[in-house]
């Protein structure tokens, strides 16, 4: 321990004084009575109190050589006081083992500073060691020479360690604690750790026990520690064997509940800490008996291996964390090796879901729009809005990344009365601006949430009468998922929707399972083919025939869909081959590549102002 300036204790204050006051000669000299060190004729009132003093003394020259030492100090290292004198006090005080004590100690010596107080493992010559606390200040007056002190504090460690272990211990496993844990783990993380030599990579294996809630509750807390215990025994020869053989033995801790770790300093790479998570497994699918009870258990682990290099403790344990959860969503007694891509995904996703709505507010989402062409002529009819949000840190973002979070989040609701609000006003503008041409109807998908959620009838009066959209040109697409089966608010919401004058179209139809005879009591007016049946058109062969049965089955479709009175969409068009054959069994209108991308307003006020382009096909 480092050189301090705190003073002896007050006994031995007191006592310097004396011997100061009774005139030691700390350079050596002798009394009348051949004492070295006493002055004066008659003897020395103090010279007894000194040599009888439970406290071990000694007087050190300024050359660092014992001038004379008490009975307690000859008792503390195994000898007489006449054997220490003439000793250099910093050997079998090990003062120089440090820099910082040796200086200060010389810098006492000297007279350049008050005090040295300083804590050393000696060694006695029996071979116990001793803790002492070791205390040396000048002799008063400026006399010569300094005052040594020791003080043997070795109960006093050895109940601070005891104090530790418990501190540091859990009680049920007798495993380190999460607090131990976390000083091991900082202290394998400190860059003077790793640079010192190995391999200067950090492995964890850190597990949760599967089910092990329901032994408390069915078995009690009592059984459940006693499970705990066996685990800790288990996971502790699991880790006794990992180190054999190799330089150190993982750490086995409880972090709390029935969450264990397993930490690997200084590992070798992945390999290492995939074998020990499975021997891990291997060690816990045997059956535990307690008491003659005999039970089963598993667990999950989530695996992490990394430089040290880089790496904080917080983003070590949010990674195991992490990995751990993945072990379970993935179906639990498994190992889960940490991916980064996987876990960038996760983090994208978390910080997509918290901004959400935040982002309507900020006016982050924008809409695009593709043009839906009628087969037999080829102009435009109607178009579909496409939200996109124009995310500052990810970029434009289509609808699959954030669609479903906003239903899960809830935020579907105000970004659907958004979409529809400004799909509405721009479908009213392009109106306005091309009064010769017939008006065109916008199509809005609508999320099951919506319907739940919100008053959708009232949203979408409101909205058309604001925007002065007559209903006939609003058109409100639904999964057929959705829309199947559909009973109570929902149905009676369509219904609403489709007296008001609002198009409901079915989304992605053919996907499900279409239970046709409901089908003709809802009040849908259009069906939208799947994307799947009209890429189903592809060539067998060189002679270009599409492929027969795909032809029939959406011919069929589009044959059921007309005797019910419904139009027909079919999306994913991409050739003009598909067109065609689409137009020869019926098709009404057509979505895709063919005649464009979605697309901003602007381009679709263009396409307007062309009829020719329409006709086209290619806006």
């Amino acid at each position: 321990m480092s050189g301090t300036s705190e003073g002896p204790t007050p006994a031995a204050d007191l006592i310097r004084t004396a011997v100061t006051e009774s005139n030691f000669e700390a350079a050596g000299g002798t009394d009348a009575g051949g004492v070295p060190g006493l002055g004066g004729a008659g003897g020395d009132p103090y010279r007894p109190a000194f040599a009888a003093a439970p406290l071990a003394m000694a007087v050190i020259g300024r050359e660092g050589q014992v001038v004379t030492a008490n009975d307690a100090l000859a008792a503390l290292f195994g000898g007489t006081p006449e054997a220490l004198v003439g000793r250099v006090a910093a050997d079998f005080l090990d003062l120089a083992s440090d820099a910082r004590t040796w200086h200060a100690y010389r810098e006492v010596l000297r007279g350049r500073q008050a005090r040295l107080r300083c804590t050393r493992r000696l060694k006695h010559p029996d071979g116990h060691a001793i803790w002492a606390q070791i205390s040396v200040a000048p002799l008063a007056d400026r006399a010569p020479g300094v005052l040594l002190s020791i003080t043997d504090i070795s109960a006093r460690r050895e109940l601070q360690a005891q104090l530790r272990h418990l501190q540091m211990h859990d009680p049920v496993t007798r495993l380190p604690n999460r607090t131990l844990f976390f000083e091991r783990l900082s202290a394998a993380l400190d860059t003077e750790s790793y640079t010192r030599g190995g391999t200067g990579r950090i492995g964890l294996c850190y597990l949760d026990l599967d089910g092990f809630k329901a032994v408390n509750d069915t078995l009690g807390h009592r059984v459940g520690d006693r499970l705990l215990a066996a685990v800790a025994e288990r996971l502790t020869r699991c880790a006794d064997e990992a180190g054999y053989a190799r330089a150190g033995t993982p750490l086995v801790a409880r972090l709390g509940g029935d969450e264990f770790a397993l930490l690997v300093e200084d590992s070798t790479g992945t390999e290492q800490l995939a074998d020990l998570a499975e021997s891990v497994l291997t060690a816990l699918q045997e059956p535990f008996d307690l008491s003659g009870q005999r039970l089963s258990l598993s667990a999950s682990i989530g695996v992490i291996e990394r430089q040290a290099a880089g790496t904080t403790a917080t983003g070590l344990m949010q990674a195991a964390d992490t990995t751990l959860y993945w072990a379970k969503a993935d179906g639990k007694a498994r190992w889960t090796l940490f991916d980064p891509e996987r876990n960038a995904h996760r983090m994208t996703r978390q910080a997509l879901a918290s901004t959400l709505r935040p982002a309507i507010d900020r006016g982050e989402f924008t809409l695009e729009y593709q043009p839906l062409v009628g087969m037999a002529d080829g102009r435009l009819s109607g178009v579909e809005a496409l939200v996109r949000w124009n995310h500052p840190q990810f970029g434009t973002l289509t609808p699959n990344r954030f669609i479903g979070l906003a239903e899960e989040e809830g935020a579907i609701v105000p970004l659907g009365r958004w979409v529809l609000a400004t799909a509405c006003r721009q479908a009213r503008r392009w109106q306005l601006e091309h009064p010769d041409e017939p008006p065109i109807f916008v199509s809005v998908n609508v999320a099951v949430r919506q319907v739940w959620d919100s008053d959708l009838v009232a949203d979408v009066a409101e909205i058309l009468a604001e925007t002065g959209l007559a209903p006939h040109l609003l058109q409100l697409e639904l999964t057929e998922s959705a829309v199947m089966g559909s009973s109570g608010r929902p149905l009676r919401t369509l219904q609403a929707l489709s007296d008001m004058g609002v198009r409901i179209a079915i989304d992605d139809f053919g996907t499900g399972y279409s239970n046709l005879a409901y089908l003709s009591r809802l009040p849908v007016s259009v069906l939208k083919l799947d994307g799947s049946f009209v890429r189903g058109f592809q060539y067998e062969d060189a002679a270009a025939h599409a492929s027969p049965a795909d032809e029939v089955i959406v011919e069929a479709m589009i044959q059921l869909a007309h005797r019910l009175g419904l139009t027909v969409t079919a999306e994913c068009v991409e050739t003009s081959a598909q067109a065609g054959r689409l137009r020869r069994i019926g098709c009404d209108t057509g979505q895709g590549w063919l005649y464009s991308r979605p697309v901003a307003a602007d381009r679709i006020s263009e396409l307007l102002a062309c009829p020719e382009g329409q006709a086209a096909g290619k806006p």
